[in-house]
């Protein structure tokens, strides 16, 4: 019975040359509407591979004000695992229901944003990139390589486990503190395109973090741009 929200038709920016990019909130509530969505519903979100897809529309609905949604640990992975039942064919979908959004402030940023939080005691960015791109060793596809500077490195790679599932609540929380995070500072997410960040911000949110931001652009934007700073180890 599950559903496919098409992440990089619908659900994107079409008038921006990134991949990705949260488009307008009138955009979004027809879409998500099309598919179903109404404020009543329950809903349960999963990918495949990692849990980055389904964390990325878990943090879309959060910004429009919806908490009412889940994500399946270990998603299609695990589900097919446990030997738990399968259907193929086109999604069948739900009937069409009015979606109301509650937009929220702040949990989207700009560059410009994200380079005025460089060095303030307030905040701190977190890069969920792997190492060799955090630390500028390796070429990076989306541009000069390094990271935005001042950055801390928690790879949403590390935050699950050889099942593909979600490591434990104390394990990320550790991770997150060896970084410098705590909960007392606004936490400024980026990755590559604004996806697997969400994995990040998916757990801190668990852990009760709640001054939360996501740099949709990510290195996806910072990277090509000139006039914005960069660092390497």
């Amino acid at each position: 019975g599950a559903d496919f929200l098409d992440l990089q038709g619908e659900f994107s920016d079409q008038t921006t040359r990134l991949r990705f990019m949260m488009p307008a909130t009138e955009q979004l509530t027809t879409a998500f509407g099309h598919h179903g969505l109404g404020n009543a519903n329950r809903t349960v979100l999963y990918s495949a591979g990692t849990p980055m897809w389904a964390t990325r529309f878990w943090w879309m609905l959060r910004s429009l004000g919806f908490d009412n949604a889940a994500v399946l640990d270990g998603g299609i992975d695990v589900w097919k695992a446990e030997g738990r039942a399968l259907e193929s064919g086109p999604p069948k979908g739900y009937p069409a229901a009015v979606f109301k959004t509650k937009p929220r402030s702040g949990l989207f940023a700009d560059s410009n944003a994200v380079r005025a939080a460089i060095g303030a005691s307030g905040s701190i960015t977190v890069n969920a990139l792997g190492p060799q791109f955090h630390k500028g060793l390796e070429p990076s596809r989306y541009g000069r390589p390094g990271r935005i500077p001042g950055s801390v490195n928690v790879p949403a790679a590390t935050l699950t486990n050889a099942a593909k599932t979600l490591i434990a609540p104390a394990e990320a929380e550790a991770k997150f503190a060896t970084q410098g995070v705590t909960k007392d500072k606004q936490v400024i997410a980026y990755c590559g395109g604004g996806i697997s960040a969400t994995v990040d911000l998916f757990l801190l949110h668990q852990l009760g973090y709640d001054n939360l931001t996501l740099y949709d652009g990510s290195m996806g934007e910072w990277a090509k741009d000139d006039t914005l700073p960069i660092e390497t180890d």
